[in-house]
């Protein structure tokens, strides 16, 4: 970025970043101050999660490059990530593990090892909150302020939806077949394209 010696340099100071703000702070600086300043490296291409990022992460998720997703798919992502989530959803982390088709032992052992869990799943999750943010960020609704996408979306993946016959998304989330209809359907509401 060019600055003239009289004017400033247009930056947001890090503190009064929020959450949903911080992913497009995220593309706008290299991947050394991006580490330090959010929590989140991209270490030769896999994305990491640090805690207590999740909308962050799932921002970077969202718009990540495929090789990038493909080398998080193989490394996993840490279990804390599963946990934050399921806290942040307000639904149990064992719960939210066999929603995604981790089992209950494993999901709490990977959690007490500091373990990573099945990278597939994490960005399958990690996605949907995206989704589901990029609909309150787009709304115009006084409510939008202030909304708990997250806890939302715990809400909503457990209301069986007409489009996916009569299903709850919940009970899609463990293939990635599932997955892509869950996310199809999300961003079909997103459009309007389905009430």
């Amino acid at each position: 970025m060019k600055t003239s010696a009289t004017a400033k340099p247009q930056t947001r100071q890090r503190a009064a970043v929020t959450e949903p703000e911080a992913a497009y702070v995220v593309e706008a600086r290299s991947q050394r101050s991006r580490s330090r300043a959010l929590s989140i490296e991209i270490n030769g291409s896999a994305l990491r999660y640090e805690p207590p990022k999740a909308n962050v992460f799932a921002r970077v998720v969202h718009g990540a490059s495929p090789l990038q997703l493909l080398e998080t798919e193989r490394t996993g992502v840490d279990a804390v990530f599963l946990s934050d989530m399921a806290q942040r959803m307000d639904v149990s982390y064992s719960y939210l593990a066999e929603t995604l088709g981790i089992s209950k032992a494993t999901a709490a052992r990977k959690l007490a090892n500091k373990d990573k869990i099945d990278g597939a799943a994490a960005i399958a999750l990690a996605r949907l909150l995206a989704i589901a943010q990029d609909m309150v960020d787009d709304s115009t609704s006084p409510d939008a302020k202030g909304f708990d996408t997250a806890k939302w979306l715990g809400q909503w993946i457990e209301r069986p939806q007409a489009s996916l016959g009569g299903r709850k998304p919940a009970e899609l989330l463990d293939t990635p077949t599932g997955v892509s209809m869950v996310i199809k359907l999300l961003g079909a509401i997103r459009s309007g394209a389905y009430q």
